[in-house]
């Protein structure tokens, strides 16, 4: 058994268990209850103090399914290494201070049909888009496995090729990790997220970098939705000026249900 240690608990989430527990669940019990269904889930990355609550009203619309979700299909943009297509760890466990998480072994095998996957450990090392994810989908879920794929440079098309392979049924859930505009004024940064949340609601495929970090799993799991009829619903949009920082420089937050 190999094992991907946590990198960012302590800093972008607490690393003793019962704290980081108790956080979650205060955080998913204030978010608005909404009552749908989603096959896919759009949720930002940051430290939970900035973009916890805006990812937990996107997560607290799992409670009603946490014992059918059994695998999760979890994509997210990289920051620390650079490659084209997307890129799967060399492990069998994600550990967090929650516990550990089984990795879908045969279902990552599977995806070295595809040219755009390799295996890259290096993405994952550091990884904070995927890894601070990981306590809410363990807050809300009872038992679920987990496929985690590190996107780097990949068009819409490539990326949507993995989303549909991977697709499955009721028990499988598509969770994209992305925060919005980063590093505009207040006022500056709601004007760009307003326009991205707008794009991103009419499933537009060609988002941009400074639109959304995570534009290119964005993109594919857009390209999906329209291919199979599906709409977005926006949840919440907020930047960190609202949550936790000042607003000369802030970062924009979106949580996105997609049914």
């Amino acid at each position: 058994m190999t094992a991907r240690q946590p990198a960012v608990a302590g800093t972008f989430y607490p690393d003793d268990p019962a704290i980081l527990q108790k956080v979650v669940s205060n955080m998913l019990h204030e978010a608005e209850q909404r009552d749908l269904s989603p096959k896919a889930l759009i949720v930002p990355h940051a430290g939970y103090i900035y973009s916890g609550p805006v990812a937990a009203s996107a997560y607290q619309l799992l409670e009603p399914f946490r014992n059918n979700i059994r695998r999760v299909v979890l994509l997210g943009p990289s920051h620390q290494v650079a490659f084209e297509g997307l890129a799967l760890p060399d492990a069998d466990h994600f550990i967090t201070p929650l516990g550990s998480i089984h990795l879908d072994g045969p279902a990552m095998a599977a995806l070295s049909r595809f040219s755009q996957v390799q295996t890259l450990p290096l993405a994952h090392a550091r990884e904070h888009s995927l890894e601070v994810q990981l306590p809410f989908l363990q807050s809300c879920l009872e038992d679920f496995s987990l496929v985690p794929l590190v996107v780097g440079q990949a068009s819409a098309l490539v990326v949507a090729e993995v989303i549909d392979f991977l697709w499955g049924k009721e028990d499988t859930l598509i969770v994209i990790s992305s925060d919005l505009s980063h590093y505009h004024a207040y006022e500056e940064a709601q004007r760009r997220d307003d326009l991205t949340v707008k794009a991103i609601e009419q499933l537009t495929t060609d988002l941009t970098g400074g639109q959304a970090c995570g534009c290119c799993p964005i993109n594919g799991m857009l390209k999906v939705a329209q291919r199979r009829g599906m709409e977005v619903q926006t949840l919440d949009v907020r930047n960190s000026g609202d949550t936790a920082g000042d607003k000369k420089r802030v970062v924009g937050y979106g949580a996105f249900a997609i049914q």
